[in-house]
């Protein structure tokens, strides 16, 4: 399947949306790439590889809505995709499983005729609701949502550098693991089997369907020089993990985790201490450690790092009537299904777990 579709046009001169649909020519991606690579708001989760990995990994509908003025040059994108189930609902994302993505403009009429392109799409396709995943405040009648920050670090020219300036209680965390006979290493697609097993494991024992490991597999095969792995190991065992993606000037972890079991031996101090030394080393200059509630307990292990908050805007248009959705495990309905997940066996949670967590934002 040929990796990229404009499922509608967007012409500024006559202020309508096109309902046109065009073929998934390499035109037409060139087009794509080279405006998300030229514009300086873009995440590269709006690169249209994006497409292809949430396609072919999950099966969803996606809708990419482009913007061009009267000459043709781009004026704006928006990546939409739809997930629909009988459980959990029927909505449009821009983007689900990742932090950002939403809709990029050069310019209010640009932005008003992708908001107005992207609201007739969710009526055409019976969804409840649209979610754009932002990193900066826009102006919008949408409604905003101010709950996540993502958590970053400016990097100095060296890890040594980086190293100095760490609380002393954080370097003899980081040594204590390296005393403990660990070993972290930086991959690609070799890592990956390793990576899961610590990544399911830790997935399961917080209550949490897990993606299918060829997600991660099609992120490896679509973007071999942007997306690596970091895998902890002590005595031959992965202990700790972490999915490291990288864009423009930042590195970013969306995924990471650690064995539990062996959480007296610090592992992830280790991971991410070796991750930061990657960074460094291979010039980034913002490590991204994901988001997070702010003085959650996950936010509070960021914060020891250096690492400041950066406020995120999550940004909703609801059907009428609707209200903004609660899909989070911080949603008082979904306890018990939690804890009962953290009791199956492994091996059955590794098995169910995609099928629910694709339906998931």
């Amino acid at each position: 399947m040929p990796p990229f579709v404009l499922d509608r046009y967007v012409d500024l001169s006559m202020n309508t949306l096109d309902s046109s649909v065009l073929g998934r020519t390499d035109a037409d991606v060139v087009a794509w790439d080279t405006y998300v690579l030229n514009s300086p708001i873009t995440s590269g989760y709006h690169l249209s590889g994006w497409r292809r990995v949430i396609e072919e990994a999950f099966g969803h509908r996606t809708y990419y809505l482009i913007a061009r003025d009267e000459h043709g040059a781009v004026q704006g994108i928006v990546p939409l995709v739809l997930l629909a189930s009988r459980v959990f609902g029927r909505f449009l994302l821009s983007l689900p499983f990742v932090n950002y993505g939403g809709l990029v403009a050069n310019s209010p009429g640009a932005y008003r005729v992708l908001e107005g392109g992207a609201i007739e799409t969710a009526k055409g396709l019976d969804a409840a609701h649209i979610e754009l995943r932002h990193e900066r405040p826009i102006e919008t009648g949408w409604v905003s949502i101010e709950r996540k920050v993502s958590m970053r670090l400016s990097l100095p020219g060296s890890y040594e550098l980086l190293v100095k300036a760490f609380p002393s209680k954080l370097r003899s965390q980081v040594r204590r693991a390296q005393k403990e006979g660990m070993i972290a290493r930086i991959g690609g697609g070799e890592c990956l089997d390793e990576f899961y097993v610590v990544f399911s494991r830790c997935m399961r024992d917080l209550g949490t369907p897990v993606y299918a490991k060829e997600f991660f597999a099609k992120i490896l095969e679509v973007f071999p020089k942007e997306a690596r792995i970091c895998i902890v190991s002590h005595n031959g065992v992965p202990v700790a993990a972490g999915f490291l993606y990288g864009f423009r000037s930042s590195l970013e972890i969306p995924w990471a985790a650690s064995d539990k079991r062996f959480n007296k031996l610090a592992p992830n101090m280790m991971l991410y201490g070796a991750v930061l030394e990657y960074a460094c080393q291979q010039g980034f200059q913002v490590f991204d450690f994901g988001r997070s509630s702010p003085d959650s307990g996950t936010y509070r292990f960021k914060e020891q790092w250096g690492a400041q908050p950066h406020q995120l805007y999550w940004y909703y248009w609801m059907g009428q009537g609707r209200h903004v959705p609660q899909l989070n495990p911080q949603n008082p309905k979904y306890a018990l299904a939690i804890r009962a997940w953290q009791n199956l066996p492994l091996a059955i949670a590794n098995l169910l777990g995609p099928h629910i967590v694709k339906y998931l934002p």
